[in-house]
C-alpha cells in the first residue's frame, strides 16, 4: 500500500504596507538607534526621551479610521522641537548653555508635552472612527482629477490676486484655495492605488515646484508632504522600488531646502527690489532664471552654511525659551489675553468688522519675547512666539496643557466631521490633509489668532463645498469615467 504526503500549504504572508503602524515600527527603531547615540550626545536625556516622542504619538493615534493627514500635525511639530537638539550637537554645548538658558531646555520639554498631549486629544475625538474604504476612486480617471486640478491652479491664483484687492475676504479666500491640495491628493493616491497614468502625477509635482518657486516665500514643499501623506493613505506596499522612490524624493527635498536657505536672502532682495514689503516686481521669467542661474552655479553656495542655516531655521524652542525668561521676569499684564485676542479674531471677521485692528505677529513677539525683529520687518515678512508659547504665557505650566488639549480636540472634532461626509473616502482623507496643511504647514509657528481663525474659516468654507460644490464635481468625475468607459476601444 502507498502512501502519499501532499506539501503542507502555508499561506503567504501578506505584503507589509507603508500606514501609521509601519511608520510607528520605523520611528521605534529610529528610537532605539538614537538611544544608543545619546550618551555621546550634549543632552543625552532630551535626545532620548525625544527620540521616543515620535512612536508614542503614532501609537496613540494608531486607529483603524484615523486620516493620514493628522501624522503631518504631530510629526511637523516634533522635527521643529526636536531639531533643537540636532543643533546643540552642531554647536558643541547644551541648550541649557545657549544664549536663552536653562529655559530653553524647559521649553523643550514643555513643547514635548504638548505634542503629545494632542495627541491624546485626537485619539479621544478620532480613536473610533470606523476604517471603512471604498473604492469609487478606482472607476475615475486620473486625467480627469488632473485637470480639475489644472483648472484649480487658475481658481487658487484669482483667489490670492482677490484677497490683495480686498484684504477682509483673505481667510475664505485662502481656505478655498485649499482645494488644490485636496485634487492633489485625490491625483496621487488614484495613482498610487490603480497604478494608471504615473505620468500625471510626477507632471503635478513638477509644477508645484516650480510654482513654489516662483514666489516670495518656499512653498515647493508641500508637494512632497501630499505625496507622502497620499503614500500612507493608499497603504503602497513597501518594497525594494516604493522604497528606493520614497529616499529619491527624499533627498530632492533636502537638496531644495537647503538650496533655498542657501539663496532666498538674495532672491528676495532681487524679487522685491529692495523693499521692506513682499510686493514682487520682478517677471516670474526673470525669478525663474535667477533661480536657474543659482543651480546652475552650485559651487558658489557654502552648502555647509545653508545646511545650519536651515537647522536653526528649523528649530523652533529658543524662542519659546526667551519668551519664559521673560514673562517670569516681568508677566504679561491682564488675563489671558492672548486667548481673549484669539477668540475675538475668530468672532469678529474682517468681512464684517473692516475697522477691525490687524493682529501682528511680529509686534506679539516683541511683547511677549522682547525680541528684535527689524530683520523681518525689513524684509516684510514676520516672527511668531508660537502658540505653544502663547499658551504658557496665559496658563503657566502645566496648566497650558489644558489649553493645548482643547486646541487638539477642536482639531479632532472638525477632522471627524470631515471624515462623516457622506462622500468617497478619497475625498474625505483629501480635505483632512488640506485642514491639517491649513492649520499647521508652519507648525508651532502658528499664533494663537491665525490657527483659531484659519480653522474656524476653513471649516465653514468646506461645510458649504460639501453642500453645494463636492456634488458637481463628483458627478462631472463619474460622467467622465462613464463616457471614456463607453467609447469603443
Amino acid at each position: 500500500m502507498t502512501t502519499r504526503y501532499m506539501p503542507l500549504e502555508v499561506p503567504a504572508a501578506p505584503p507589509r504596507v507603508l500606514d501609521i503602524g509601519t511608520l510607528k515600527r520605523g520611528f521605534f527603531f529610529f528610537a532605539v538607534a538614537l538611544m544608543v547615540v545619546a550618551p555621546f550626545s550634549q543632552d543625552p536625556l532630551a535626545m532620548s526621551v525625544g527620540a521616543a516622542v515620535p512612536w508614542l504619538m503614532l501609537q496613540l493615534i494608531n486607529r483603524p479610521g484615523m486620516p493620514a493627514g493628522v501624522i503631518y500635525i504631530l510629526l511637523y511639530q516634533w522635527l521643529q522641537v526636536f531639531a533643537r537638539v540636532l543643533q546643540s550637537m552642531v554647536d558643541g554645548e547644551p541648550m541649557s548653555a545657549g544664549l536663552f538658558g536653562a529655559n530653553v531646555g524647559r521649553a523643550y520639554w514643555y513643547m514635548m508635552a504638548s505634542l503629545v498631549v494632542i495627541a491624546i486629544a485626537l485619539r479621544v475625538t478620532l480613536g473610533n472612527l470606523k476604517g471603512s474604504r471604498d473604492r469609487a476612486h478606482f472607476e475615475w480617471r486620473p486625467v480627469d482629477i488632473f485637470t480639475m486640478y489644472i483648472a484649480m491652479l487658475f481658481v487658487a491664483v484669482a483667489c490670492r490676486y482677490l484677497a490683495k484687492a480686498v484684504p477682509a475676504l483673505d481667510q475664505p479666500l485662502d481656505a478655498l484655495g485649499k482645494m488644490k491640495i485636496v485634487l492633489l491628493f485625490m491625483l496621487f493616491t488614484t495613482v498610487m492605488t490603480t497604478g494608471r497614468n504615473t505620468n500625471l502625477m510626477w507632471v503635478a509635482v513638477g509644477v508645484e515646484i516650480v510654482m513654489g518657486f516662483s514666489g516670495i516665500l518656499s512653498d515647493f514643499r508641500g508637494v512632497f508632504i501630499y505625496l507622502a501623506i497620499a503614500a500612507v493613505a493608499s497603504r503602497i506596499p513597501v518594497r525594494g522600488g516604493s522604497v528606493a522612490v520614497g529616499a529619491l524624493c527624499a533627498m530632492v527635498l533636502i537638496f531644495l531646502a537647503l538650496f533655498w536657505s542657501a539663496v532666498k536672502m538674495e532672491y528676495r532682495e532681487y524679487v522685491t527690489g529692495g523693499a521692506e514689503s513682499q510686493a514682487i516686481k520682478v517677471d516670474i521669467d526673470d525669478r525663474l532664471g535667477y533661480l536657474g542661474s543659482r543651480i546652475a552655479a552650485p559651487d558658489a553656495i557654502d552648502w555647509n552654511l545653508a545646511a545650519y542655516q536651515l537647522l536653526i531655521r528649523l528649530a523652533y524652542t529658543d524662542i519659546f525659551g526667551s519668551v519664559i525668561g521673560v514673562q517670569e521676569s516681568s508677566p504679561e499684564q491682564g488675563v489671558m489675553r492672548q486667548w481673549q485676542d484669539a477668540i475675538e479674531h475668530v468672532t469678529k471677521p474682517r468681512f464684517l468688522f473692516p475697522d477691525k485692528a490687524p493682529l501682528s505677529d511680529t509686534e506679539v513677539y516683541v511683547r511677549l519675547a522682547r525680541g528684535n525683529a527689524s530683520e523681518e520687518i525689513r524684509l516684510g515678512t514676520s516672527i511668531s512666539v508660537g502658540y505653544m508659547a502663547e499658551n504658557f504665557v496665559d496658563l503657566g505650566f502645566p496648566g497650558m496643557l489644558v489649553g493645548i488639549f482643547l486646541i487638539g480636540v477642536m482639531f479632532g472634532l472638525m477632522i471627524r466631521y470631515f471624515m462623516t461626509l457622506k462622500v468617497p473616502w478619497i475625498l474625505r482623507e483629501g480635505v483632512v490633509l488640506a485642514f491639517a496643511l491649513n492649520v499647521a504647514f508652519n507648525g508651532v509657528e502658528m499664533s494663537l489668532p491665525k490657527l483659531f481663525g484659519a480653522a474656524v474659516m476653513f471649516f465653514l468654507v468646506y461645510v458649504l463645498l460639501a453642500r453645494f460644490g463636492f456634488p458637481m464635481g463628483l458627478k462631472w468625475l463619474k460622467g467622465r469615467s462613464q463616457a471614456g468607459a463607453a467609447q469603443p476601444s
